[in-house]
């Protein structure tokens, strides 16, 4: 199919990444990472193929662990491992030495009829989510079949040291293939996935790695030049930077997350942006003395919440694995908890928004509706005016409002969530 010859190097190595990855004990992301820093002799196009491979695993493991049956894939990692490689390449692409005594197993996994099998196998989704999705979504199976596509890299320009046209055009010189985004008036999506940290532009902070819809959240929160802002659930700091970046590096932003290990991540990407306006700190929860002091001060509050992460499956396919409805609900009460806490800190006249990266109502609709019920000093903006006034015109808007909702089938972008509030004055 492709042209690509598959060693039983390949092979070996994908089969004992697979083994580790298919526990579902950690990111599929860092599990790599480690195994490739283990392995420091694997060349880079070997690394290419046993990484793209392992994510297209998770992306289909549905039909994977059907069509290997009675076989199972964590258990059988390096029949998992053929049959991925033979889905991508052809089994022809496999030297015999590779195959050996599989290659009967895999034959046969390649033809297993899949016309028949339950459409949530066939969604490549766990069947609670699968349930979720498709009584929430009258469009649901081209949103699902758009989560099991590998995204394109989209990057925000940082308007403190560089504007898009020439970003785009120092792109150019590299034969990258990149264009503008279409939404975020900040943003350039690449087709391929470039090693960006050997990139000076990357280096000197003017661009860095954001999807689409993450960038049009900050663009909600509109910050003005000069004034005070908490983003309220932090973590790394891309949302942070792209606040940042909108103030022009005055005023003062207060990042904040209770994942310490997390928020030390937004050091070497804060030093790189030239912004001098952002405070991480760690707390110890939403009633830390450090929040409680701004109560009643805040101009524009984030709350970037955690979520099941199910609008990201593109990116991070071991998620829809890794989480089941028992953490949904735990995170869900944690939502509304959070939500509450952070509306203390605006001060009349104030914007509040929730944001997350979930597909789901349960997590997105309904918490932000709950909110404006109990919180009547609150009142719900149009998401979609918001963005309008600032050049923005979403496709789809009017079938979400006032929240602002993207999907990746709708908009080529991550599954993103967002509710903006007013505090009355």
């Amino acid at each position: 199919m492709s042209g690509v010859r598959i060693t039983s190097l390949v092979v070996d190595h994908l089969a004992s990444l697979l083994a580790f990855v298919l526990r579902f004990e950690g990111p599929a992301d860092a599990v790599m990472s480690r195994f490739f820093k283990n392995h420091p002799k694997l060349g880079a196009r070997d690394r290419g193929l046993i990484a793209e491979a392992t994510f297209d695993a998770l992306r289909r493991l549905a039909t994977l662990a059907w069509c290997m049956h009675p076989a199972v894939p964590v258990r059988a990692p390096r029949l998992a491992a053929l049959v991925t490689l033979a889905r991508q390449h052809g089994i022809a692409a496999l030297d015999a030495r590779s195959l050996r005594n599989d290659e009967r197993a895999v034959r046969h996994a390649l033809g297993v009829d899949l016309t028949r099998v339950p459409s949530a196998v066939r969604a490549e989704a766990p069947n609670w989510l699968f349930q979720r999705v498709t009584a929430q979504y009258h469009d649901a199976e081209p949103l699902l079949a758009a989560l099991t596509v590998s995204a394109p890299l989209d990057l925000r320009v940082n308007a403190l040291k560089a504007k898009r046209d020439q970003v785009l055009d120092e792109l150019a010189q590299f034969s990258a293939d990149a264009v503008a985004t279409t939404w975020s008036p900040d943003g350039i999506r690449l087709a391929e996935k470039p090693a960006l940290v050997r990139w000076p532009m990357y280096r000197e902070g003017r661009i860095e790695v954001q999807d689409e819809g993450s960038q049009l959240v900050a663009h909600l929160v509109a910050p003005r030049r000069g004034e005070m802002v908490v983003d309220f659930c932090a973590g790394a700091g891309g949302k942070t930077l792209a606040l940042g970046s909108l103030m022009r590096s005055t005023g003062r932003i207060y990042a904040f997350d209770i994942n310490s290990r997390r928020l030390a991540g937004l050091g070497p990407r804060l030093k790189r942006s030239g912004l001098s306006n952002v405070f991480p700190a760690a707390i110890g929860s939403e009633s830390d003395l450090r929040v409680k002091r701004l109560a009643g001060k805040i101009d524009r509050v984030l709350v970037d919440a955690p979520c099941s992460g199910c609008g990201t499956l593109r990116r991070n396919p071991d998620l829809k694995w890794r989480f089941d409805e028992a953490e949904l609900t735990r995170v869900n009460g944690v939502q509304g908890k959070l939500l509450h806490a952070a509306s203390r800190l605006v001060k009349p006249g104030g914007r509040l928004v929730y944001a997350t990266c979930s597909l789901l109502a349960l997590e997105n609709q309904d918490v932000a509706a709950s909110f404006a019920v109990e919180h009547p000093e609150f009142f719900a903006l149009d998401a979609a005016n918001e963005l309008q006034v600032q050049g923005v015109r979403l496709a789809h808007a009017e079938r979400f409002a006032p929240w602002f909702v993207m999907l990746p089938h709708l908009h080529g972008t991550d599954g993103f969530f967002a509710a903006v509030f007013e505090r009355r004055r």
